[in-house]
This record gives structure tokens, sequence and C-alpha cells, in this order.
């Protein structure tokens, strides 16, 4: 947990470097593939530096995740399984290493994806369920690489557009906010928003 925390410290300190922008886009880059700390923790500090930039920075922010999971897929679809269908060492090295990989979980997201497809990038993307996990299975499942893209963008702009607009309105007022409830919220409304569709398909 400390080893987290420094982490995270080391992550926020970019806020104050000349080079906060790119060392947000390389962060949201290797977070869609790998790496534990969410993109939003350097995306807020860096836009309640500049409000102005709040918007450019979520630019930023989607751009380099998108890039990063198309990576992540590509990664799935070419390195996950050999060709007798087993795990490669590669994989294997996630699942030891990688916090948000376990064995039980890449099993169980199969089945998701051939029930929900779009809606579990989607729900990944949004909200804080690790979305590297899901680019990487989207790849192992071989799921459709145009509507992996689309549900990428639609779902990490979102989050991270929805973040700028927040800080860039309200400012300092909204972070304890943003920290304390905004993931419960992205959550909620991700619910909602797939009840809504549930209700749709089943009732008419």
């Amino acid at each position: 947990m400390n080893s987290f925390k420094k982490l995270y410290n080391w992550v926020l300190g970019w806020a104050n470097s000349p080079y906060g922008a790119i060392a947000l886009f390389i962060l949201a880059f290797i977070e869609s593939i790998f790496f534990p700390i969410p993109p939003d923790v350097l995306l807020i500090a860096l836009a309640l530096g500049s409000t102005n930039k709040a918007f450019g920075y979520a630019l930023n922010c989607t751009i380099a995740s998108v890039a990063g999971a198309v990576i992540g897929y590509a990664i799935g679809y070419y390195a996950w399984l050999n060709s007798a269908g087993h795990f490669t060492p590669f994989a294997q090295f996630f699942f030891n290493n990688i916090p948000g990989f376990t064995q039980d979980l890449y099993k169980s997201i199969q089945v998701l994806y051939q029930e929900w497809d779009f809606w579990v990038v989607f729900t990944a993307g949004f909200t804080p369920i690790p979305y590297k996990v899901f680019t990487i299975t989207a790849g192992v499942f071989d799921v459709s690489f145009i509507m992996f893209i689309l549900a990428s963008i639609v779902s990490r702009g979102a989050r991270f557009f929805l973040v700028a607009f927040l800080i860039w309105k309200y400012g300092h007022s909204i972070k304890s906010f943003i920290d304390k409830y905004f993931n419960w919220l992205a959550l909620l409304f991700t619910a909602c928003l797939i009840g809504g569709f549930v209700c749709i398909k089943y009732l008419f």
C-alpha cells in the first residue's frame, strides 16, 4: 500500500513540471495497458493549475488512452495465447504482476463480451473498472475492432471531458467532490444507461 501511495504521489508530482502535458499523455497511454494509477489524478491537477487548458488536457488524455487501448488490443490478439490456446509467459507475467489481472476475471469477461459487446468496453472505459483488463481481453476474444475503438473513444472521452468540464466550471471547489464521489456517480450513470437500453430491448 505504501509503494502504491508513493507511485500516486510521483504521478501527481508531474503537475508541477513543465512536462506535465507529456507526462499526462504517457500516463493515459500506459494506463490502458498495465499502469495502476488512472490518468484522472494528473488530469485534475493540471486542469486546476490552468483551467483554460482543461479541455486540451482532456483531449490529450483521450487520444493517449485510446492509442494505448489499441496496443492493449494487439497484445491480447497476438501475444496472450499460444498456438495450443494456453497462456503465454507474457500473459502469466501480467497475471502475476499487474494489479487488476486475475485468471478468474479473465474467464468471466468472455461471457460479458458475448452478451454486451459495446457496453462492456464503455463501462470499463467510463467507470473505475480496470480498463486495461478489457483492452487486452478484447483482443484475446477477437471483439470487433471498430466497435472496440468506437466504445473506447466514447467512454474515455466522456470520462475525461466530464472531469475537465467540472474543473473548468467549478475550479478548486469541485476537487474534493470528484475525489470522493466521481467514480460512484460514473458507475451509477452507466448502470442507469445500460438499464435503460435493457428495458427498451425487452419491453418494446
